[in-house]
């Protein structure tokens, strides 16, 4: 956004900041608005596992989601509590999990004890650097103008890109494309995960519906839409031929340049009807 629109109550997860431009020729000083980042500590039964640069808001639900889609839960219910810790430094967040699911956490990370460095985490070999979630056996499928109407009220529901126009935002429709929930971060992995982790903890069938994005698609995108049970993913922008893969495996119904009335399906044809009248 323009600095001259810069709210006088910057919104949770933005600041102002003083700033000095030029704009048809004429130099101004204003206030603007940005987009904060911080980083966020995720602790599981008290051992540190990750720390992601994050926005500020929603935290709960980034924790929450995180654990879904990086496979340390099954469920919410095996989420006992969660606490925010703030500090100077940034946020941790502080996950109480199921023993059983904290024994193989715990047995996960042994396992990754003393390896060096790499451009995928936690990889050892090349046979583990894809995660391929199980497909999903749902025979679920949507209409094309519910994905039409889904993008077009998120566009509207986007509260920090409007303030900053600096972050991304995942959102999950009902079948009729209502949009049900948004959630946004600077991050748009971050962005899914707490979409994620508000399905969860709002209780919703996440797999009654389909999951919007403002980003590409990446296979690691494809992979939390699965994990959630979600069977199609609309992005606004492209898709990755790795994210076309891992959507073919996992019975994922994914789109990608998903604006106005048109969008590109990439797999899974069956999963969306162009025709209203033919229903679900």
């Amino acid at each position: 956004m323009h600095p001259k629109d810069a709210p006088l109550h910057p919104l949770a997860g933005t600041r102002s900041v003083a700033v000095s431009g030029r704009r048809a020729v004429r130099v101004y000083e204003a206030q603007d608005c940005v987009a904060e980042e911080v980083p966020v500590a995720l602790e599981f039964n008290g051992i540190s596992h990750a720390v992601m640069l994050a926005s500020p808001v929603d935290l709960e639900d980034f924790a929450m989601g995180f654990a879904l889609t990086e496979g340390i839960v099954q469920a919410a219910s095996e989420v006992h509590d969660i606490d925010l810790l703030p500090s100077p430094q940034g946020m941790t967040v502080r996950l109480r999990i199921a023993s059983a699911r904290f024994a193989a956490l715990k047995e996960r990370r042994r396992t990754l004890a003393g390896r060096t460095g790499c451009g995928l985490c936690g990889t050892e070999s090349l046979g583990d650097a894809v995660r391929a979630p199980a497909p999903l056996q749902t025979p679920v499928r949507f209409v094309a103008s519910a994905v039409t109407a889904a993008l077009q009220a998120l566009r509207s529901r986007q509260a920090l890109h409007e303030a900053t126009g600096a972050t991304h935002a995942a959102g999950w429709a009902r079948a009729s494309g209502e949009l049900a929930l948004v959630r946004e971060d600077v991050g748009r992995h971050n962005a899914l995960d707490k979409l994620v982790g508000a399905l969860m903890r709002e209780r919703l069938p996440a797999g009654d519906g389909f999951i919007v994005i403002t980003s590409r698609a990446s296979y690691e995108m494809v992979g939390k839409t699965a994990r959630a049970g979600v069977a199609l993913l609309a992005a606004v922008s492209g898709v990755t031929g790795l994210a076309v893969d891992v959507a073919s495996q996992a019975q994922v119904a994914l789109a990608g340049f998903a604006r106005g009335q048109d969008l590109t399906l990439y797999t899974h044809p069956q999963r969306l009807l162009w025709n209203d009248r033919h229903g679900q």
